[in-house]
């Protein structure tokens, strides 16, 4: 799919690698092996797409998240280590985190797009332009409260709610129990809620 990532290390039989283990492949990557890291992108490039595609909600963006993901790590040799879970779980956190960087850009690109023209269209429509406002600043509040939240708490709810995946898919990419998956959700979710001044729905 991405041909710049295939040649990004200047290629090399991969035959002899497909023996090894993820973790073993990550060694060789951070020597600098680019058939290691063309193993490692074949093995985890289709999961790495499939969560991008469902936070960024469109293909071109998150292939380029993707792109971005996997050239960071042939780029930075990023050394892997297993305390903290999986190749896959690692791979899938980067992708996380790119594609999180890429809706932050494009909603900060999208706030200008609506500053220049916004004069012009509430003219036009008034009624329309009043509502999209609404709606924008509503996400914006929203996206504020999520940052003031503890960083593993704000990871599962983006995942949910941005990515589209259930209590069992996140548990399993943060190789994490399902009640902790829940139990992060629930408190988060709870906090915001009185962040944005609804205390009525907040969990006891």
């Amino acid at each position: 799919m991405f041909k710049q990532l295939r040649s990004a290390g200047g290629g090399g039989s991969t035959e002899r690698l497909q023996v090894l283990a993820d973790e073993e492949l990550m060694h060789l990557v951070y020597r600098s092996d680019a058939a290691a890291f063309e193993v490692i992108y074949d093995r985890h490039a289709d999961a790495a797409f499939s969560l991008a595609y469902r936070m960024c909600a469109q293909r071109a963006l998150a292939e380029d998240v993707v792109q971005e993901a996997f050239l960071s790590l042939w780029r930075s040799r990023a050394r892997y280590d297993r305390q903290r879970g999986s190749v896959r779980t690692w791979v899938l956190g980067i992708v996380h985190n790119r594609s999180i960087d890429a809706l932050r850009r494009r909603a900060v690109r999208d706030r200008g797009i609506v500053h220049e023209e916004g004069i012009e269209e509430r003219l036009v429509a008034p009624e329309r332009t009043d509502a999209e406002f609404a709606r924008r600043e509503e996400a914006r509040e929203i996206r504020d409260a999520l940052e003031q939240l503890p960083a593993e708490q704000s990871r599962v709810i983006e995942l949910a709610y941005f990515g589209g995946m259930t209590h069992v898919q996140i548990a399993t990419m943060l190789d994490t129990p399902v009640g902790t998956i829940k139990g992060r959700m629930r408190l988060g979710l709870a906090k915001m809620r009185m962040a944005l001044g609804d205390p009525a729905e907040v969990v006891p």
